[in-house]
């Protein structure tokens, strides 16, 4: 059998769990945020019960953030990020914006999308953070476990799908927002919708600007987004997205090591286009995408160096194609298909000061990944248990064939209960950075891999009123890349391994029509010395909505998280913040807020060096047409 015949035949499994959230659900209801992934549309979201946390578009909005990062944090459990200030991820050396699932995430192992797309960075392989904002986005769709079944390589530990805004109903809509608070930070944002017949679209605009809560730590951001819809039949539907992001990030280092004339600024784009299918007997589409990025960083200096006589740049795209079909043969029956294929890769350099014309330390490198998956779902019992596996086959130019099976199941008990158990593969592909730059780099590296077991229990009381579920976890990593010495010298090489292992609780209850607790918990054991991934994380939220007012109150604690102390400490805190609007309705419906974050004033480290700011205020106001 030949390896185009191979990738053709293989396929690609479900990580089985379940839904709890309805469509439509009662006044007095209240889901939990577990829902079915609706994006890229692989397959019929009824057939694809993934593990899945939603972050709604209110819960963005209510939250006066304008990057999505911190908002997941408070709403996932078992997610973490890094943070280093009050504004801006940055990239190179002391970055944040690491993303931790079930404390899997460093070197890219959490996927990023936008409405599927892989979004990282082709050359250096890692997601970038500040261009993942609230601009124009609907709501966000976390998988915590292995998504490589669906999205291959760099969904080892989990993706994060960005799901953008669409047009729902007829007419023009918009909102304009503006916001000022602490560090002489400023966060501007207009949006606008449309819809006439078959045609609908949105744009939207962003700007952020803050001083940050270091010496040396500005940052500012711009994003543009538009998004365009046609259904050209009952049947058939077309439509493209793009979206561009800039940012310029300064950095001043740790309090141990502090730096100077360190900023990083970036350019990053993306654009789609799509055409969809929707029949009785099968359903599915086709997706073209491109992201690409321009890159210049200036490493910096110690206070008592010269400054580098050089800035690097880089250039990078990742581009690709899917295609993807669901056939319903028999009843309780669906067969999904589908081919993927991704061109990723990038150019580096040094330019000099000095000497604009002058390069060193040039490099180009490009990989190729093609991969092919079927999955098999049947229902038995009246939907009583659900069944589905599959495998999926990858095959990249630098590392060769990559089998991902996947297999599970899922049990309702009763109407208000579900239980699912599930075994899944994920894989991280070594990128260009890895295997061709810089002295440590090993053209002969492998995909790293990690095996997720896990068993979950959802159920609803008190007529939906009240939710809770918790899921047990247990992870084995291995042929991790590390960086070793090897005669002398450092070599990057597959050798590491990790077990990581835990559960997670999550609980929501509706008090009154107006009166909403929620909370959720996540404890992580882990076999190895991980950064930035907490034993204990806590997030508990109240919101209070009498009227026109709207009250919220959050907590997260943190416990128990090793931040790169050289001494190995942990750290832990808990922040308390509070947010309030009154929305005056007229024919022009305005919205005043106030948001006020750490109302303790806690002193804490997330990346050891960096403090984080204490008490901070934001107060704004928003326009609707």
């Amino acid at each position: 059998m030949n390896r185009t015949t191979q990738i053709l035949l293989c396929g690609a499994a479900l990580l089985p769990s379940f839904s709890l959230m309805a469509t439509e659900a009662p006044r007095d209801t209240v889901a939990l945020r577990e829902v079915m992934v609706t994006a890229p549309f692989k397959s019929d979201p009824e057939l694809l019960p993934l593990n899945v946390t939603q972050v709604s578009e209110q819960e963005i909005e209510n939250s006066g953030e304008t990057s999505l990062l911190p908002i997941l944090v408070s709403k996932v459990p078992g997610l973490f990020v890094t943070e280093r200030g009050f504004a801006g991820y940055g990239v190179s050396g002391g970055s944040a914006g690491t993303v931790n699932i079930r404390g899997v995430g460093q070197s890219n192992k959490v996927l990023f999308m936008i409405d599927g797309q892989p979004q990282w960075a082709g050359v250096f392989g890692h997601s970038v953070a500040d261009s993942y904002v609230a601009n124009g986005v609907e709501r966000v769709e976390v998988v915590k476990g292995p998504s490589s079944l669906l999205y291959g390589s760099n969904a080892m530990g989990g993706s994060v799908n960005l799901i953008t805004r669409r047009q729902k109903e007829d007419g023009v809509t918009g909102r304009a927002r503006a916001m000022f608070g602490s560090f002489s930070t400023q966060k501007f944002g207009l949006s606008a919708g449309m819809k006439k017949g078959k045609f609908s679209g949105s744009v939207a605009g962003q700007l952020d600007r803050s001083n940050g809560n270091r010496k040396g730590s500005a940052f500012w951001l711009a994003d543009e987004f538009m998004q365009f819809g046609y259904a050209a039949s009952a049947n058939w539907s077309v439509g493209a997205t793009l979206d561009m992001t800039q940012t310029h990030a300064e950095n001043p280092g740790t309090l141990q090591s502090p730096l100077e004339n360190m900023w990083t600024s970036l350019f990053r784009g993306t654009a789609a286009i799509n055409v969809k299918n929707s029949y009785s007997i099968a359903d599915g589409g086709v997706q073209a995408y491109i992201n690409w990025g321009r890159n210049k960083v200036d490493d910096g200096n110690a206070p008592d160096e010269a400054p580098k006589d050089y800035i690097f740049n880089s250039t990078d795209y990742n581009m690709g194609v899917t295609l993807y079909e669901t056939l319903y043969l028999w009843q309780a029956n669906a067969l999904s298909a589908g081919l993927d294929f991704q061109h990723w890769g990038g150019h580096i350099w040094n330019i000099a000061k000095a000497d604009k014309d002058l390069r060193s330390s040039e490099a180009r490198h490009h990989v190729n990944e093609v991969a092919g998956y079927v999955m098999m779902q049947q229902g038995f019992f009246r939907d009583v248990l659900n069944v589905n596996a599959g495998v999926r086959l990858q095959h990249g130019s630098t590392y060769g064939n990559v089998w991902v099976p996947q297999a599970g199941f899922i049990v309702r008990p009763g109407h208000d209960s579900q239980i699912k158990a599930s075994f899944s593969k994920g894989f991280r592909a070594p990128n260009i950075r890895e295997l061709y730059l810089y002295v440590p780099a090993n053209p002969d590296l492998k995909p790293e891999y990690m095996l997720n077991y896990e068993l979950s229990y959802r159920q609803h009381f008190l007529d939906g009123r009240l939710m809770a579920g918790a899921a047990l976890f247990f992870i084995d990593g291995d042929n991790m890349i590390q960086t070793v010495r090897v005669d002398g010298r450092p070599l990057n090489v597959n050798t590491g391994r990790f077990i990581n292992k835990g559960f997670e609780l999550e609980a929501a209850y509706r008090v009154l029509s107006n009166l909403t607790l929620s909370a959720n918990y996540s404890y992580l054991h882990t076999d190895a010395m991980t950064l930035y991934a907490p034993k204990n994380k806590l997030n508990t939220e109240v919101t209070y909505s009498p009227g026109a007012f709207s009250f919220t109150l959050d907590e997260t604690s943190i416990w128990s998280m090793y931040t790169g102390a050289p001494d190995s400490a942990r750290e832990s805190y808990t922040l308390l913040n509070f947010r309030a609007a009154y929305t005056l309705k007229a024919r022009v419906p305005v919205t005043l807020s106030l948001k006020i974050d750490n109302i303790t004033d806690r002193h804490y480290e997330i990346i050891y060096g960096c403090p984080m700011p204490g008490t901070t205020f934001m107060g704004g106001v928003e326009f609707r047409f």
